[in-house]
């Protein structure tokens, strides 16, 4: 073993307090026939239980339509984010909210359930990862999408109104002034037919530049414009930064505009595709363009969307080409904004564009000639720093924190290849598994990479992973690039779509929240017009619309039961009151193909229409405690045309006499306990003048209108009664006890708010405590003047020596008492331990003062 391999060992012993145990290292390395090499390898990317990741990789999904994050070192997949296409574990494409999302990015009218989500990239601020904000786009469907890195959840989908398909996006301007957005394919503009003969005049290319509102995390459609280009097949794109700032660069492919024709008996689009030297680097300058895009002169509004013509641009000075290598690939602007960097596939050479050579025959007017379409053409050689020869097959470039350094990924060679575009020399090369595509470094296309790993997409596995039948995984290699060698130190297999594209980004600049606002729309930002807290549930109809205020906390839903009529259109609005970190709910009702995932103080609705009768139940469908399987309730379709047996009455026609005898003088009894609150209560509403309270005295009123049906319903029981007919005389008195429920419900409910209305003011803090009581999930379990789940907590502030700091210290630390003698008395009687819900010291303050108030007024 050579001296720096026994060194390592030595390293890696000592590290782990391992010198004795070397001995064991060394033979686990021989049983499984590791190298020292393997063993350096582990140790770069091993990251223990609790320690965490340095970096954020966000990769495309591919034909997932969604978005694959991960963390860098270690190569832990952490989330897929939904984005174009529904994703259940998330209920993204299943509450109403993300549904909506994806309604509004239907194309043309047309639902679309598939997305192939290619080029992810970051919001930037003077060119720099700013971490709020990562857009990507769909190149199957010309869409492109917006995800709030706050909350790692797609909050909008834009439909390109002009373009077929999109590749070459999500490209941003240095301060995300616009997304660039480029088509691929060439077609007509317009959704008219159009014969193939026609393509140089009919069919177009472009790049949109999407406005982007950065205040309102949301892309503003009305102020984005396209570009028309000729169809050459716009492939990628960046924007300038620095000297090269108000500039963006497009490659294309088939300046030839050749268009195929196999079934005609004519060689196919890759042979005439590629037929001619060079292609075409398109260079425009967008802020001219957003200047034109203000002039109707200069633009012709297609599908409601406004296209700069080829002719205004460049009678603006604003649209140019370069000859490029063959069928490019890759665009990339140094970070200094200096040179152009662009590969050929077909191509073994790397070109290096000058932007300042550029700019200057460009304000000198210095053309070799024009295209077909009257764009003038700089002079390749002239445009030129110089040329590299990297390899077979150059794609794409990343760069280093040394100014110069470059990474550019070889397909064909399947190679990394390290090298200086400054002095235009390779410096190393690194064989990859197998056919790389895009590549990146840590924060490589911003101003200010830090580099340190590459990350290479490779196309293909074959041989890398555990079978899994034909279709393959593909392969994200992590490479350590710290030293003058390149070394991979990881295969990570990734089996979800094709992993188009990634970026990474430095960890601490992405700011997540742990948990939302009570009652927070986690795709507009807002409130939600659902969020209910404890104590608001309820059931609402208006006709056939059925509206449910439901609240989910560890570990019940609230309502357990909810009837509906077959036809009903109902809506289930769901809050989550949880306010610890992790305590996610999740909301699935069997059978009707509805869920959600209700984060801590999320609201979502789902919504549903009862077409068939039956029995569905619901339950929470994340685990979230050990009382988890209870969390669940029923919801009943009946057919309203349909007459029920009624399983009471039949059970109670079965009694003997005798013990009808004893059910009847069970339920008079119940009602006249019933009617003695109901009594007890009118005389509070009188003795505190409810009539002069407008919004009590209507609930009054509704009361005493339940209550007026008693009379001659309590008449009919006891003719039954008298008769002999105690089964009767019990289906009347069940009666009278409904219209004693309905009349004590509201009745309590005016008691209430006359209760409101006669307390003691409440000054600002105990209002701010009564909200954080209910916005932190404390009515969830206690309900002020009685037991509920918890104890009632009026005079709570009285049970313990120096109450109000005892409160406040078991608030802010429930977990800390739970060996308390009196604590753990009233978690044996309730059986369930208060939890933490991370209130903030000034909430439970608050809370403090509205307890007191309470307090105040219990003789109330």
């Amino acid at each position: 073993m050579r001296v720096g391999a026994k060194l390592l060992l030595l390293c890696l012993c000592a590290a782990a307090g391992l010198y004795a145990q070397s001995g064991d290292l060394q033979k686990i390395m021989k049983e499984r026939g590791l190298s020292e090499r393997d063993v350096l390898a582990a140790a770069k990317t091993y990251t223990p239980s609790g320690m965490k990741d340095k970096y954020y990789a966000f990769s495309s999904g591919g034909q997932s339509g969604q978005v694959i994050v991960y963390g860098i070192p270690s190569m832990r997949i952490l989330k897929y984010i939904g984005v174009f296409t529904p994703e259940p574990w998330q209920g993204y494409g299943y509450d109403e909210e993300s549904k909506k999302i994806l309604e509004n990015a239907n194309i043309r009218g047309k639902q679309v359930t598939w997305g192939d989500s290619h080029h992810p990239n970051f919001s930037e601020k003077n060119g720099e990862y700013t971490g709020d904000f990562l857009f990507i786009n769909d190149k199957a469907n010309p869409r492109i999408a917006v995800i709030d890195l706050k909350t790692f959840e797609t909050v909008q989908i834009a439909v390109n109104p002009v373009f077929k398909n999109t590749h070459g996006s999500s490209f941003v301007t240095p301060n995300t002034e616009y997304i660039l957005d480029a088509a691929q394919l060439a077609a007509p503009l317009e959704d008219d037919y159009v014969p193939i003969e026609a393509y140089e005049d009919k069919f177009r290319g472009g790049v949109t530049m999407w406005k982007f509102d950065y205040s309102k995390g949301r892309i503003d459609e009305k102020n984005s414009f396209t570009l028309e280009l000729p169809p050459y097949m716009q492939d990628l794109s960046d924007a300038g930064k620095g000297p090269s700032f108000g500039w963006a660069f497009t490659n294309s492919f088939n300046s030839e505009m050749y268009t195929g024709g196999l079934e005609r008996g004519l060689p196919p689009f890759e042979a005439g595709m590629s037929r001619n030297d060079v292609d075409f680097l398109q260079v425009y300058n967008w802020q001219i363009l957003e200047k034109l895009s203000k002039d109707p002169k200069s633009y012709k509004i297609i599908n409601g969307h406004k296209v700069i013509t080829i002719e205004a641009a460049v009678k603006a000075n604003a649209l140019f080409l370069i000859p490029e290598p063959k069928s490019p690939h890759g665009v990339d602007v140094t970070p200094d904004g200096k040179f152009i960097i662009v590969g050929g596939k077909l191509d073994s050479h790397e070109s290096v564009y000058d932007f300042a050579k550029i700019k200057k025959l460009i304000d000198a007017k210095e053309f070799a000639l024009k295209d077909a379409y009257g764009i003038p053409i700089l002079d390749l050689q002239k445009s030129l720093y110089g040329q590299v020869e990297l390899g077979l097959g150059p794609l794409h470039t990343t760069f280093d924190a040394v100014d110069g350094i470059a990474y550019t990924s070889l397909y064909v060679d399947s190679q990394i290849v390290k090298w200086n575009y400054r002095d235009l020399k390779v410096l190393d090369r690194v064989n990859v598994n197998y056919n790389i595509g895009h590549l990146d470094s840590i924060e490589g296309k911003s101003v200010k990479p830090i580099g340190k790993y590459a990350i290479a997409l490779d196309k293909l596995s074959i041989d890398r992973f555990l079978s899994v039948g034909p279709l393959h995984p593909q392969n994200h290699q992590l490479i350590d690039i710290t030293s003058p060698k390149m070394e991979v130190i990881y295969d990570m297999p990734i089996p979800l779509g094709e992993p188009h594209d990634m970026v990474s980004i430095s960890a601490d600049k992405i700011k997540p929240v742990k948990t939302l606002q009570m009652g927070t729309d986690s795709r507009s930002g807002g409130r939600h017009e659902g969020m209910t807290l404890a104590g608001q549930e309820r059931i609402e109809r208006s006709g056939n619309q059925v509206k449910v205020y439901m609240t989910a906390i560890r570990s019940h839903l609230n309502p357990e039961h909810i009837t509906v009529n077959k036809g009903d259109e109902v809506t289930i609005y769901i809050t989550n009151l949880e306010r610890a970190v992790d305590e996610t709910h999740g909301f699935g009702i069997s059978g009707l193909n509805i869920h959600a995932s209700i984060e801590p103080g999320k609201t979502v609705s789902v919504k549903f229409k009862a077409d068939k009768e039956g029995v569905y139940p619901y339950y929470c469908t994340e685990f979230c405690s050990a009382l988890h399987l209870e969390m669940m309730g029923y919801l009943y379709v009946k057919d309203p045309n349909k007459k029920y047996p009624d399983y009471k009455a039949a059970a109670i026609s079965k009694l003997s006499k005798a013990d009808l005898e004893k059910e009847y003088q069970k339920i008079v009894a119940t009602n006249s306990a019933t009617d003695g609150v109901i009594q007890s209560v009118v005389g509070f509403l009188q003795k505190n003048g409810y009539e002069k309270y407008p919004a009590v005295k209507q609930n009054v009123e509704d009361a005493f209108v339940q209550y007026g049906n008693i009379k001659d319903t309590k008449a009919k029981a006891d003719a039954a009664y008298k008769k002999g007919d105690i089964n009767q005389a019990i289906l009347w008195e069940m009666q009278v006890w409904q219209y004693m429920v309905k009349t004590a419900d509201v009745g309590l409910r005016a008691k209430a708010q006359l209760e409101r209305e006669i307390a003691t003011p409440m000054n600002a803090a105990a209002k701010s405590g009564e909200e954080a009581f209910h916005a932190g999930g404390c009515s969830g379990c206690h309900v002020v003047g009685q037991v509920s789940s918890g104890p009632d907590l009026t005079g709570v502030l009285l049970r313990h020596e120096n109450g109000e700091k005892f409160v406040y210290d078991f608030i802010i630390s429930p977990e800390k008492y739970y060996n308390n003698p009196y604590i753990d008395a009233m978690i044996k009687a309730f059986n369930l331990r208060m939890p933490n819900q991370n209130m903030k010291p000034k909430e439970v303050k608050d809370i403090i003062e509205y307890l007191k108030w309470v307090d105040e007024n219990a003789g109330i």
